[in-house]
């Protein structure tokens, strides 16, 4: 999927002080990750996607759909999608130039929208390119960590299983590297969204609540720490804050208010999704 091929982050960067880890974006993830394979530990890689990827990934895995993550973008996803024998995710902006103009098989189409998996039928497999949760979480996997999406939706469903592979370690070191997605400017450069942070912090939380007698200094690296600080400022108000983000406004004014909606939906999923020969499955 990706070359990856990035170098392991300097000691001075790499968190190593501490079992749970936070890094924004593909290239610190990657280097955590690639520093802490090296170390000898057993990396599991959280990532966070919440407008909308890994959103996505849990509605599709509670109707029993398997996401294939594929590059942004990329001409080979149709080639891609059709050796699978799987539907082809389209950009939210062609999904409904096909809704207004009907689509020649009668299928409506799915898009990067929580939405349009959610009322999808018939779909057992799904292709679904997205130009940060999805590049991310390969680019982690081919760095040697196991790799799993987190919402909102699934994030306490997740901590209890990160918890039993941490139990289940082997005696191996722990590693959880968590990783807010974050957006992309205009430039291609890493627009860090909140609510990729809060979905960090949800997690870590939740996390935390299940550690709580190795809840000490060691557990928890400062930016893991502060993600979690973050995330217990709007808790109770989740809907909301979604909302008034710069993402939930972007997508509410484009007429996806239903989108932002379905992501706020706090541990209404008990679905794992790991992503394992290139496609993200219940665990």
């Amino acid at each position: 999927m990706s070359a990856g091929g990035g170098r392991p982050a300097p000691p001075w960067h790499s968190q190593d002080g501490h079992v749970v880890r936070l890094e924004w974006g593909p290239t610190g993830a990657e280097a955590l990750t690639r520093y802490a394979v090296a170390s000898g530990a057993a990396v599991t890689a959280v990532v966070v996607d919440v407008l909308s990827f890994t959103t996505c990934v849990s509605v599709a895995a509670d109707a029993g759909i398997t996401v294939h993550p594929y590059r942004w973008k990329d001409d080979s996803a149709v080639a891609h999608a059709e050796h699978l024998g799987a539907r082809l995710a389209v950009p939210r902006s062609a999904s409904r130039t096909a809704s207004a103009g009907g689509q020649p098989d009668g299928i409506p189409p799915i898009s990067l929208s929580p939405k349009s998996i959610r009322e999808a039928i018939g779909v057992s497999d799904l292709v679904l390119p997205s130009p940060n949760g999805s590049t991310i979480s390969h680019l982690l996997a081919d760095a040697g960590a196991e790799v799993v999406a987190v919402s909102l939706r699934n994030r306490a469903a997740v901590a209890r299983w990160v918890v039993g592979q941490m139990q289940a370690g082997r005696g191996r070191q722990p590693a959880v590297v968590v990783v807010p997605s974050g957006e992309r400017w205009p430039d291609d450069s890493l627009r860090p969204a909140v609510e990729d942070l809060w979905g960090a912090g949800a997690f870590v939380a939740s996390l935390v609540e299940r550690l709580e007698h190795q809840a000490g200094p060691l557990l928890l690296s400062p930016e893991a720490g502060a993600a979690m600080a973050a995330w217990l400022v709007v808790e109770h108000d989740v809907p909301s804050a979604l909302a008034a983000t710069a993402s939930g406004r972007e997508l509410v004014a484009q007429g996806w208010p239903d989108d932002v909606a379905i992501a706020g939906e706090l541990d209404t999923s008990t679905a794992v999704p790991v992503l394992r020969d290139g496609a993200f499955r219940p665990a």
